[in-house]
C-alpha cells in the first residue's frame, strides 16, 4: 500500500518532464521560425556560388593594394561563436561584393572563422562549426554573420568589410 503513493508520484513527475521537454522543443522551433521571418529571407539558401577559379600565385613585388595604412591602435574583439542560423545580430542588407575564393580541403574542416572590420580598424571575429556536406556555398552564411556583427557592434558602420576567413 505504502508503495503504491511513491510510484504515482514519481509517475507524474516523469510524465511532467516529458511534456515540459515537449513543450521546450515546440517553442524552440518557434523561434527559428520568427528569427527566419524576422530577417526578411523568404528562402534561407543563399544563391550558388561558382567555382574558383585556378589557383595563380601573385607576381613578387609590391602589394597590389596599393600603399599601407599608418600604424594606430585597434580593437579586436573577443570571439562570437554562433551556431548557424542563430545569432542574434539583424541582417545588414551590404551591397554585393566579389566574395573570396577558397581552396580548402572542405573534408577535414572543423570550423571556420570570418572577420569584418570597420572603418577605424575594430575587427569583428564570428566563429562556426562545419558539418558533413559543408563547402563553398555554406561560406556566404558565415561571412554574413561576421559583416552582421561588424554592423551591428559599431553603430551602424557602412564600410564594414569582409577582412579575412580561417579555418582548422
Amino acid at each position: 500500500m505504502s508503495f503504491k503513493i511513491p510510484l504515482a508520484f514519481a509517475l507524474s513527475a516523469i510524465l511532467l518532464q516529458v511534456y515540459s521537454a515537449a513543450q521546450a522543443e515546440e517553442h524552440k522551433g518557434e523561434r527559428r521560425e520568427e528569427r527566419r521571418e524576422e530577417r526578411g529571407r523568404p528562402n534561407p539558401t543563399p544563391p550558388p556560388r561558382p567555382a574558383p577559379p585556378r589557383f595563380q600565385a601573385h607576381p613578387p613585388g609590391a602589394h597590389p593594394h596599393g600603399p599601407m595604412v599608418r600604424s594606430h591602435a585597434i580593437r579586436v574583439m573577443s570571439p562570437q561563436v554562433v551556431k548557424q542560423d542563430e545569432h542574434h545580430w539583424r541582417h545588414w542588407e551590404h551591397a554585393e561584393f566579389s566574395r573570396p575564393a577558397y581552396y580548402w580541403n572542405w573534408a577535414i574542416i572543423r570550423s571556420i572563422t570570418c572577420i569584418a572590420e570597420d572603418s577605424y580598424g575594430d575587427q569583428y571575429p564570428v566563429t562556426e562549426d562545419s558539418f558533413a556536406g559543408f563547402g563553398l556555398v555554406n561560406m556566404t552564411a558565415v561571412e554574413d554573420d561576421a559583416l552582421d556583427r561588424c554592423y551591428a557592434e559599431s553603430g551602424g558602420d557602412q564600410s564594414c568589410y569582409l577582412a579575412t576567413c580561417s579555418h582548422y
